[in-house]
């Protein structure tokens, strides 16, 4: 994460919103690509504004467009996701906070504690690693069957693992015919 793309709060104006722009250069993709575990990262741009929503609070609205390079969780060839989402977060003054140790979720997961500085760019990286596929397949893998057994044992298959596979079967034995 870089300090230089933090906004310090106090110097952001009140009447008019701040705007940014953000395109990653190939070193800074490289190393947020390693950091999120992706193969390769590149058309990443993150472009937006922040403004104030009265006379403590402020929001941030942008859009986030990315391609990400991925393995495949089932045979580990690349995979290519697109990413072209809206961002929105909100940073109150006066969060409700709480002294206890466990504490509930706010209903809106977009609102944040406002802090000395905003830094889109770290905002970026939280939006592009809650975007990105979490089982990203490509589409023409499958995934198939192992066998294993003893020599001169008949295999177990997934169909025998089944427990109620058989159950209408036992059912019709049980019935007296009609």
């Amino acid at each position: 994460m870089t300090d230089s793309l933090a906004l310090r709060v106090a110097d952001l104006p009140q009447n008019r919103p701040t705007t940014f722009d953000i395109r990653p250069d190939i070193a800074m993709l490289t190393a947020l690509a390693k950091e999120l575990g992706l193969r390769g990262l590149r058309k990443v741009k993150f472009a937006g504004k922040i403004e104030a929503q009265d006379r403590h609070d402020w929001l941030l609205t942008a859009t986030l467009g990315a391609t990400a390079l991925q393995n495949c969780v089932i045979s580990l060839d690349p995979v290519t996701a697109r990413i072209d989402i809206p961002v929105k977060r909100y940073f109150l003054a006066r969060a409700e906070t709480s002294d206890e140790p466990e504490v509930e979720m706010p209903e809106d997961d977009n609102v944040e504690q406002l802090q000395s500085h905003i830094d889109p760019y770290a905002i970026l990286i939280e939006a592009l690693a809650l975007a990105l596929p979490q089982y990203p397949r490509k589409e023409s893998a499958e995934l198939g069957e192992s066998v294993y057994t003893e020599p001169g044992q008949a295999p177990m298959r997934d169909e025998d693992t089944r427990p109620f596979a058989g159950l209408a079967d036992l059912q019709s034995k049980l019935k007296p015919n009609q």
